[in-house]
């Protein structure tokens, strides 16, 4: 199993890009399954999660292929409509084929997903609005098994907003029969993307973006080509890299305003962001305060991001309180942040960062989820000495090559295979 080993204490200095957002390509490869043909979508990063979709679209019938960052996908056939344990137990997102299926061949058997052990993350939101729509659904030995004639129109309030969720029923509503309101949708940029791509695809969708999304069923799509956004957690992951060690480092390729919590947050610790259209970045800064942080959906602070913004605040001057009001098992990484020589308390939600710049040691560390697995990254580039970050698969799972880019930004990193 490979590590990554980190000598901190490096100022970072440079320009780096972000890829594209996984959380836009996921959704979107999954709508290829609601139409026939052939399909090209450019800015697609090569990570993990990514392979297993490939995987899982293989399955049910459909060719894809890689060149660069262009996937193409030719759809067509699904034979199968199941989704088997074997590729779904390693990723969450497998349950957005769930949607397609159903709406566009009136069955679908998909084993209930796997993923980030970082809460129960539960699908019944999914479920409980397809049967509004005249599915019906039972759970058998560990899959959902679903069917219906059409899925028809209904008035969806979600308990909870949930981004899988508002994607699901989007995707579904958009070959249902007759008009689909969803109240309390997520508000997500990658949200956003995947109605965009609908649109293009013969979908009619309004409201994207707000709380109240409306979808007016049709009767057959076509398949397009659609760029996908930049990754929003990447570009803050990159910035937080720079301010960390006291850097100057300007991030490429990116939409600043879908990181406005985030920048909003290090200019109130003390850090000065410069942004244009698609670029954002931090200038040096070698002392900063503790600010609080609560996540919350968007466009409140992302909780992909707190464990990042957490090993921000171990070595700032003061204590923070940083809130996790998404998930409930969120602070895994704490852990091994005070290996490190942080000073955290953990509570169940809510976990108190008394911040001492210079506090931290390098030390072997393990990662438990992909967002946890950046944290110790970037703890480590602010580290005095050695640090070994084990357990990087869950990295892969959302991070392209990010040793490369910090190395190239100045870092003494590397990637050592197992």
């Amino acid at each position: 199993m490979d590590t990554i080993v980190i000598n901190g204490g490096k100022r970072l200095s440079g320009t780096s890009a972000t890829g594209g957002a996984k959380n836009a390509a996921l959704p979107l490869l999954f709508a290829t399954l609601l139409a026939d043909g052939q399909y090209c979508f450019r800015n697609v990063p090569r990570l993990q999660d990514i392979e297993s979709t490939i995987l899982l679209l293989e399955h049910l019938d459909t060719r894809v292929e890689r060149s660069g960052d262009t996937l193409r996908v030719y759809s067509g056939g699904c034979l199968h409509r199941d989704a088997p344990y074997d590729i779904v137990r390693k990723m969450r997102a497998s349950i957005l084929c769930l949607g397609p299926l159903l709406a566009r061949h009136g069955r679908a058997r998909v084993s209930l997903p796997g993923g980030c052990a970082i809460g129960t993350r539960p699908i019944n939101l999914h479920i409980e609005a397809l049967q509004q729509m005249g599915a019906e659904i039972e759970i058998e030995h560990g899959d959902v098994v679903a069917r219906a004639k059409r899925l028809h129109g209904a008035c969806i309030v979600f308990e909870n907003a949930t981004v899988g969720g508002t994607e699901n029923l989007m995707m579904a509503a958009a070959l249902a029969q007759g008009s689909t309101v969803l109240e309390n949708a997520a508000k997500e940029p990658e949200i956003v993307d995947l109605a965009d791509c609908l649109v293009k695809m013969g979908a009619r969708i309004e409201g994207a973006g707000s709380s109240v999304i409306e979808i007016e069923g049709v009767d057959s799509l076509r398949p397009c080509d659609h760029t996908v956004i930049p990754d929003r957690i990447e570009a803050g992951t990159l910035l937080v890299a720079g301010a960390i060690t006291g850097g100057d480092v300007r991030v490429n390729h990116c939409v600043p305003g879908h990181i406005d919590a985030l920048v909003q947050r290090m200019v109130e610790a003390g850090f000065r962001i410069d942004a244009g259209s698609d670029w954002v970045r931090v200038l040096p800064c070698d002392d900063w305060r503790g600010v609080d942080a609560s996540t919350a959906p968007y466009p409140g602070f992302p909780t992909d991001l707190q464990a990042q913004f957490m090993a921000l605040m171990t070595i700032a001057r003061g204590t923070s309180v940083i809130t996790e009001r998404i998930f409930e098992n969120r602070f895994m990484h704490v852990q091994e942040l005070v290996r490190m020589g942080a000073n955290i308390t953990p509570k169940t939600q809510v976990a108190v960062v008394r911040g001492k710049p210079g506090c931290l040691n390098g030390a072997p560390v393990m990662a438990t989820d992909l967002r946890a697995s950046a944290s110790l990254v970037l703890a480590g580039l602010a580290a005095e000495g050695e640090t070994i970050v084990n357990r990087i698969y869950h990295l892969d799972r959302g991070y392209e090559k990010l040793e490369a880019k910090l190395k190239k930004l100045g870092a003494d990193i590397e990637r050592r295979p197992a």
